[in-house]
């Protein structure tokens, strides 16, 4: 039983050191089998995420208006995380913007440059962020609080459903992080049910109603399910980077559908 809990421990670590720029302990080690089991904890590190977030954006509310406690948020939870979704989000709209070939948009996301597309994608989505977390916060403080965990650990969800449900789109020999272009196993897909639902259950806790809490589950499955029908079509598969933009388009529709409730 210790052993099963201390190996899940590992796992969140590993995750963590993934997805963020967060040091672990030495002793965590890694192998390839636990990078790819990790993916079961992408919605704790979320947590760990959004409230970092939701922290700062409570210190900068005490200092300064709320529209600079937002941008403050949102500049620690990007530098946490050293912007690692946005950029795949920047690479997909690159890549999939235009009317190209699928060989061809495989090899845009390769291309470290950024273009157009990407530009105008990353800068919509950080707009319309901003904008609604504004909205909440000025609406509700306590529910931009109780928001920013909640969608950033939700929102990670999203793209182990499409680890789940799509193959790798690229080659997966040569991808940046191969454990990953694998599918994800059952006992993943439960751990993230599970934490989604802790995570849920929590946010009620806190105050937040249940029929808010449904429409932004929905809501977050309609992006995971929009996702693995457009890359389908599109790629024959996720990679990197649209699992990137995955999280990134989940996390925005959970902030919108929370400032959409009355």
């Amino acid at each position: 039983m210790l052993h099963d809990v201390l190996h899940e421990i590992r796992l969140f670590c590993i995750a963590l050191q993934f997805l963020t720029r967060l040091p672990v302990p030495a002793w965590v080690g890694y192998r390839d089998d636990w990078m790819h089991a990790s993916a079961r904890h992408y919605p704790a590190v979320g947590l760990v995420v959004g409230g970092a977030g939701a922290a700062v954006l409570w210190a900068g509310a005490h200092l300064w208006p709320a529209a600079v406690a937002v941008g403050l948020s949102m500049v620690a939870t990007v530098w946490l995380t050293g912007a690692f979704h946005e950029d795949g989000l920047a690479d997909t709209c690159d890549a999939l913007g235009g009317s190209v070939s699928r060989e061809r948009a495989l090899a845009i996301m390769k291309d470290s440059r950024l273009g157009s597309y990407g530009t105008v994608g990353l800068l919509a989505v950080l707009g319309l962020k901003a904008a609604v977390l504004l909205g909440l916060a000025l609406r509700n403080f306590e529910l931009v609080l109780i928001a920013l965990p909640l969608a950033h650990a939700w929102s990670r969800g999203v793209p182990v459903l499409l680890l789940r449900w799509l193959p790798y789109a690229g080659d997966a020999e040569h991808a940046k992080a191969k454990p990953m272009a694998q599918q994800a196993s059952d006992a993943t897909l439960w751990m993230v049910a599970a934490w989604t639902l802790i995570v849920g259950a929590a946010a009620a806790w806190c105050g937040l109603s249940l029929e808010r809490l449904a429409v932004a589950a929905a809501a977050a499955l309609v992006v995971a399910l929009w996702m693995a029908r457009w890359l389908r079509r599109r790629l024959g598969g996720y990679t990197g980077d649209t699992l990137g933009a995955a999280q990134q388009g989940a996390e925005l529709v959970v902030y919108l559908a929370l400032l959409a409730q009355p």
